[in-house]
């Protein structure tokens, strides 16, 4: 089956150990291979491309020390075990790093391998020469995520990769993995929900809060771990009645608790504003029946009947994905019920069908639908993508960010007025609506009436809301449209129009430059990339319409330059551009604390604390080359921390405390509680300011139906010195929650 003396050729002399890591990973994939239905001559492909990229890759290691081939193997095995994607895939995975690592041309593995393994090596290969662009990075993205319509499985490939990367993410380097989890909670995560991959999107997360808050994710892990007796006492007293009632249907089934996943768990904890004793559903009970497909709705059902008898419901929680699945093929009846221990439990009911569906996502679907039909559960996604795809973008961000918006996480199902379903992201508006019906409709879309009401066009639409387009036109849309609008469709299509309304109008700015440049006697085709980096312009379109439109006067371009033959040359030196000043040195430092910056003493820097975040002493932190301001300091947590990693990676630098000093940062404490009347304030400043001796910046506290919300801005030396402050605070009477405020 393997093949030993591939591993005795001279020019790669792999010690014992390697040969038993290369073989131990071999032997993993070809297990789950052996067991399943590719047939002899698949395998026979399997080894062959295993062979091919074990040559390729030859004597190469990964960061670990391990030869380099046991990743492509190990991703290769994910696809096939853990995603359920077939034979090809593996193929593309084990060879997915050959043309973009090893001398081996995309050519040579068209040969070997046929068009399609080709096609999708193609899409898994980075670009080069990106050094040139705003952002690589972003141009990478799009490069893999344009396959998505014509070959999904190149991005099932890449979110494989992404998976084996981040569970041998220790061997890197701090500042390397943190880009990495930006990379993965920005894209990879929204994906894989999208994609239905929901084991995938858990890990993702799970992994990126490791990175990201190590010590969140340590204490819920470890309190997971001390309650895990008792919460498997609660699911076995909290099953035994439903076990007796279900098994009188005769029907082979499966039940058991789920706990949530440490990222769900901290997110709870974050937004609900509560500990984790507090956190009700830690886990869910899923019962699972094995029926023919025809049978599964009705004996759903029964079970909802079975559980809701023994348990009262909560009915505003009920969750029917089975009448109607989401958009993403995901089909289950979820539940919320009082236990009679009065505990609130979260039920989920599905077949097994259902259930690989729901673990295996977009991939699982072949098995049931047949790969022909595939596409039909994503359609109104894939056209929603290429929308996206077809419409010119200025740069790749704004494409990812388009397309970004497309991986919502929660939907709302609204319908025509003839009673068409159609499933848009929460939050999406009647303009949205309008969009998703069709382009034509949504740029004359004068009004939108709801429920027979007339709405405004950016009236927030619900589950269940009926809605009707009113067209005129003569209506254009404005840029105040992308504010309204959420989805990728509807801002692609909006920045599309618009942009053909400013060629209209560019056109005659352009005409007025050529006239001011003949009466020069010099060219302006020659001249205008000094024009636009002069003035800090990203293309000539944008030159030519603020022209046109008197943004920008003539004697505001001449005055920049001198002329020197038939060409401008800038009176002043140009301004270095952010993407090369990767250092700033030589200025006067901000005296906020003692830093290194990239492995340097941060007073050869520029550098200031970032307002968005208010980092302080202790906090995991980066550094961020700006456009003018010089270098920004960011807690990792900051709000603008994945976008700065993923999109500007180039200007992220490595930034890190190196001593306690004792100085002084400003930082936000948010309290809730119960507003019991006079005194709640004086006895939050007592316990600030006599009890710790923190000086208050400011203090604001607004009441509402008993209760109240707190602000406090407040001076502080390091992290710990908050952490002891909410400690404090938290033990005060009425104080409900106490946290440190997020960017």
């Amino acid at each position: 089956m393997f093949s030993t003396s591939l591993l005795d050729i001279p020019e790669f002399v792999w010690p014992a150990q390697d040969q038993h890591l290369i073989r131990t990973a071999y032997r993993r994939l070809f297990r789950s291979i052996n067991q399943s239905s590719i047939s002899a001559e698949e395998k026979k492909e399997v080894r062959k491309a295993f062979e091919f990229a074990l040559v390729a890759h030859g004597s190469q290691r990964r960061k670990s020390g391990e030869p380099y081939i046991t990743h492509p193997l190990e991703v290769a095995r994910i696809c096939f075990e853990e995603m359920g994607l077939g034979f090809k895939s593996v193929i593309g995975a084990l060879l997915h790093d050959v043309v973009e690592d090893t001398p081996v041309t995309l050519e040579q593995v068209r040969l070997e391998f046929g068009p399609k393994i080709a096609l999708i090596v193609d899409g898994l290969t980075k670009l080069d020469g990106l050094y040139n662009v705003e952002s690589p990075q972003a141009e990478n993205f799009k490069k893999v995520l344009s396959t998505l319509v014509d070959d999904v499985r190149v991005i099932l490939i890449k979110m494989a990769d992404r998976l084996h990367n981040l569970r041998t993410i220790d061997s890197m380097s701090r500042h390397k993995q943190l880009r990495i989890a930006a990379e993965t909670s920005y894209i990879y995560a929204p994906l894989a929900h999208r994609l239905g991959l929901y084991n995938l999107k858990s890990e993702f997360q799970d992994i990126c809060l490791k990175i990201t808050e190590p010590d969140i994710y340590k204490q819920i892990s470890s309190r997971l771990l001390e309650t895990q007796k008792e919460r498997n006492r609660f699911v076995a007293e909290f099953i035994k009645p439903l076990k007796e009632k279900i098994d009188r249907l005769n029907i082979p089934y499966r039940m058991f608790g789920r706990p949530k996943s440490i990222a769900s768990i901290a997110n709870k904890i974050k937004t609900k504003r509560v500990r984790f004793e507090e956190i009700y559903d830690l886990f869910a009970i899923r019962i699972v029946v094995d029926v023919p497909i025809e049978q599964e709705k009705s004996v759903c059902w029964q079970i909802y009947s079975i559980v809701t008898d023994v348990h009262r419901p909560i009915p505003e929680r009920l969750r029917d994905w089975i009448t109607t699945p989401r958009a993403n093929g995901y089909e289950s009846l979820h539940t919320t019920v009082i236990s009679k221990a009065g505990k609130y439990v979260e039920v989920q009911i599905r077949s097994e069908r259902m259930d690989d569906i729901a673990e295996k996502g977009y991939a699982a679907h072949w098995k049931y639908k047949g790969i022909t039909n595939i596409h039909g559960i994503y359609d109104h996604w894939f056209n929603s993508i290429k929308d996206v795809l077809e419409t010119p973008h200025n740069d790749a961000i704004e494409f990812l960010n388009d397309f970004k918006a497309n991986l919502y996480g929660e939907e709302v199902y609204v319908y025509t007025p003839l009673g068409d379903l159609i499933v848009l992201p929460k939050g999406a508006t009647a303009l949205d609506f309008a969009f998703s019906i069709h382009t034509d409709i949504g740029l004359r879309a004068n009004a939108c009436k709801v429920n027979n009401k007339l709405v405004p066009l950016g009236y927030h639409l619900a589950n269940g809301d009926q809605v009707q387009v009113i067209t005129n036109s003569r209506q254009k849309p404005t840029e105040d449209w992308l504010k309204m609008v959420t989805t990728g469709k509807a801002k692609t299509r909006i920045r599309a129009a618009l942009k053909e309304e400013q060629k209209v109008v560019a056109e005659y700015g352009l005409e007025i430059l050529e006239r001011k440049f003949k009466g020069l006697r010099i060219p302006l085709e020659e001249n205008v990339e000094a024009v636009l980096k002069a003035l800090g312009y990203k293309n000539k379109l944008d030159l030519y319409h603020d022209v046109s439109i008197g943004h920008l006067e003539w004697p505001d371009i001449i005055s920049k330059f001198s002329i020197e033959g038939n060409r401008l040359v800038p009176i002043r030196p140009l301004e270095v551009k952010p993407e090369e000043a990767t250092e700033i040195r030589d200025r006067a430092p901000m005296q906020e604390g003692r830093l290194l910056i990239n492995g340097e003493d941060a007073k050869t820097y520029q550098y200031s604390l970032a307002s968005c975040c208010h980092p302080v002493q202790g906090d995991d932190i980066f550094a961020y080359v700006t456009a003018g301001s010089g270098v920004k300091i960011h807690r990792i947590t900051c709000r603008n921390a994945e976008n700065m990693m993923v999109n500007y990676s180039y200007r992220v630098l490595k930034a890190e405390w190196t001593s306690k000093t004792g100085d002084k940062f400003p930082a936000n404490i948010v309290i809730h509680g119960i507003d019991e009347g006079i005194g709640v304030i004086e006895r939050i400043t007592h316990i600030i300011s006599s009890l710790h001796g923190v000086n208050i910046r400011s203090f604001t506290i607004m009441s509402e139906e008993g209760t109240f919300e707190g602000k406090v801005g407040v001076v502080v030396t390091s992290k710990e010195h908050i952490a002891q402050l909410i400690e404090s605070l938290s033990n005060l009477k009425g104080v409900t929650s106490v946290q440190r405020e997020e960017s």
